[in-house]
């Protein structure tokens, strides 16, 4: 190729990248189902989109490494804390049974249906096992199911990526070096390459223990010794087994998120922006090398497949991995139903069957086509149907607003519990011990855990928390958290305002969305408390205290409106107002 053609085809391709992902996000829909299409067509329509012509032999180990990026970020958000009792034995039966009950009836229909020989089936078999992180996520985001429900199926779309590549790496060897490999063999295989993957991430967190808590490199130079650190151990992992790198990168995103020796920088940001930019890449990269003469005699027999796979391998997995557990029957249903092939499984299908066509495997040339319709097909039926069926099955979380209160003063507890008077369901967190006793006392649920690790960690704790409000006595900590944390929850994240003689080096000076209006300080708010003003709920139609400050109003729906510096919500019939009464007028709640 020529310079112009490898510039035209390496810019192209990141256009339609993030085009696609652009133009899915106004469409509310899964990216994915913009991606595969306009990669497929660019793919027929261009060559020089082409990524076997663009980067030839180096395709294949750069999309390795690409996964791994995209595995150590899912890793990050996986909290240990929250996998325990019956949700740990329901994601270790979907890994390890779901998997070989995947692999096995995938492997029996693939054959006949499509026409292959008995090898290339059970290669098709073993790519098809995958699920991952950058689909489910997006579409749960979507759904908003129940707490207990979304993270069983991050865990099990995380730890079933790597599992899968290594799994398709040991079949596709097997399957080249001879048709007398038996069940022993690749089963010994496969826990070598888990035993070599586990390792690579031991030493890849250990080399990352070094970098934060001896070095103490910084939020850039730390958040960039990550990036590499991931890569080489991953890269390095690979020389010695095949895809065993997908292994270490997740272990090592557990090590950083769950280990309390390691510090890492709060650089989440950059790892999701990046991670979402490799997906449309790979994506886009990938579906180009699928051709139109290939899908010819393929799309009926794959779509066949997939609605086997859909209708009854998946629901047969959720069933016997949910077996003598306490989900209810709608959340088995949800698990039954949720399934999507994503970006292991195009990644492994364009890195073998290439190769088992060279090697003259019968039906190999129809590997990679039939997996492309099969992900099309699950993540349009999918994306389309999650959030009905999950309304249908009563595993919506309601969409009540969940606010996370952060402080432990009286009066930010009378708040909590005005709040939760009108039907919300509130979180609170405080760092003080004192203060986290009154919350229990209250009766209000405790945010458990470090809330700024867990939010630019990207952990559970912050799960299906709708909008933040930092109400603490320090104003730095409340504009820098605030500023942290804009933009990872569903609504907005307010602090109060600095008084302009605050002797906080940034509190006065940051902007961004201030409760309440420049006088009502965390000072202001605790001499009112403390000269006998009362927090109350009354309905909006009700007459308002003289002299009272209206603080949030909550709709007839369950949303939260707060008052703000330069907002301040109308109430409307059934409306329920949140107010602050003024000193020596109400006695204390």
């Amino acid at each position: 190729m020529t310079t112009n053609q490898v510039l035209i085809g390496v810019g192209l391709t990141l256009v339609l990248a993030v085009g696609s992902q652009i133009l899915a996000s106004r469409l509310r829909i899964p990216a994915l189902i913009v991606l595969l299409p306009v990669g497929f067509a660019a793919g027929a329509l261009i060559d020089d989109v082409d990524p076997e012509r663009l980067l030839g032999s180096a395709f294949s180990p750069l999309v390795s490494l690409a996964v791994a990026v995209i595995l150590y970020d899912a890793g990050l958000g996986l909290d240990l804390a929250r996998l325990k009792g019956h949700t740990r034995r329901v994601v270790v039966r979907l890994i390890w049974i779901g998997v070989l009950i995947t692999w096995a009836l995938g492997t029996l229909l693939a054959a006949p249906l499509l026409g292959m020989s008995q090898r290339a089936a059970v290669m098709l078999g073993a790519i098809l096992v995958v699920s991952g992180p950058t689909v489910v996520g997006p579409l749960l985001s979507f759904v908003r199911p129940k707490d207990r429900l979304q993270r069983i199926l991050i865990w099990e779309g995380s730890l079933i990526d790597p599992v899968g590549g290594i799994l398709g790496a040991l079949v596709f060897h097997a399957v080249v070096a001879s048709t007398d490999h038996h069940f022993g063999s690749v089963a010994a295989g496969f826990l070598a390459g888990v035993g070599v993957g586990a390792a690579g991430g031991v030493v890849g967190a250990a080399l990352l223990w070094l970098l934060f808590r001896v070095l103490r490199l910084g939020e850039v130079l730390g958040t960039t010794a990550q990036l590499a650190a991931v890569i080489g151990v991953a890269a390095f992992c690979d020389v010695l087994r095949d895809d065993t790198g997908l292994i270490a990168a997740v272990v090592m995103g557990l090590a950083v998120a769950n280990l309390p020796g390691i510090d890492a920088p709060a650089r989440r940001a950059f790892f999701e922006t990046l991670v979402s930019l490799i997906i449309g890449l790979l994506f886009i990269s990938i579906s180009a090398t699928v051709t139109p003469q290939s899908l010819r005699h393929v799309i009926l027999p794959a779509l066949g497949l997939a609605a086997v796979s859909v209708l009854a391998v998946r629901p047969l997995v959720a069933l016997v991995s949910a077996f003598g557990t306490d989900l209810t029957r709608g959340e088995r249903g949800f698990i039954g139903w949720m399934a999507p092939r994503g970006i292991v499984a195009a990644a492994t299908a364009s890195t073998f069957s290439a190769a088992l066509v060279a090697q003259g495997i019968d039906g190999a040339s129809k590997i990679l086509p039939a997996t492309f319709v099969v992900i099309v097909a699950t993540v349009t039926l999918y994306g389309l149907t999650a959030s009905p069926v999950a309304r249908h099955l009563g595993v919506v979380r309601p969409a009540r607003s969940r606010p996370l209160l952060v402080g432990g003063d009286p009066w930010v507890v009378d708040l909590g519990v005005a709040l939760r008077s009108t039907g919300l369901e509130v979180l609170m967190w405080a760092g003080e011990e004192e203060q986290r006793e009154r919350i229990r006392q209250a009766g209000i649920g405790l945010a458990p855990g470090e809330l700024l690790a867990a939010a630019t960690g990207g952990a559970a704790e912050l799960e299906g928390v709708t909008a933040v409000y930092f109400l603490t006595a320090e104003d730095d900590f409340n504009a820098l958290a605030a500023m942290m944390l804009r933009g990872s929850v569903e609504e907005a994240v307010h602090r109060l305002n600095a008084p302009p003689d605050s002797h906080g080096a940034v509190g006065p000076f940051i902007g961004g969305e201030v409760l309440f209006g420049t006088d009502l300080t965390w000072a202001a708010l605790s001499r009112r408390y403390e000269d006998g003003a009362a927090v109350l709920a009354q309905p909006a139609a009700d007459a308002l205290p003289p002299g009272c400050d209206v603080l949030f109003l909550v709709r007839r729906d369950g949303r939260l409106d707060p008052v703000t510096e330069g907002s301040r919500p109308l109430p409307r019939p059934g409306d329920t107002v949140v107010l602050l009464t003024p000193g020596h007028t109400h006695g204390r709640r």
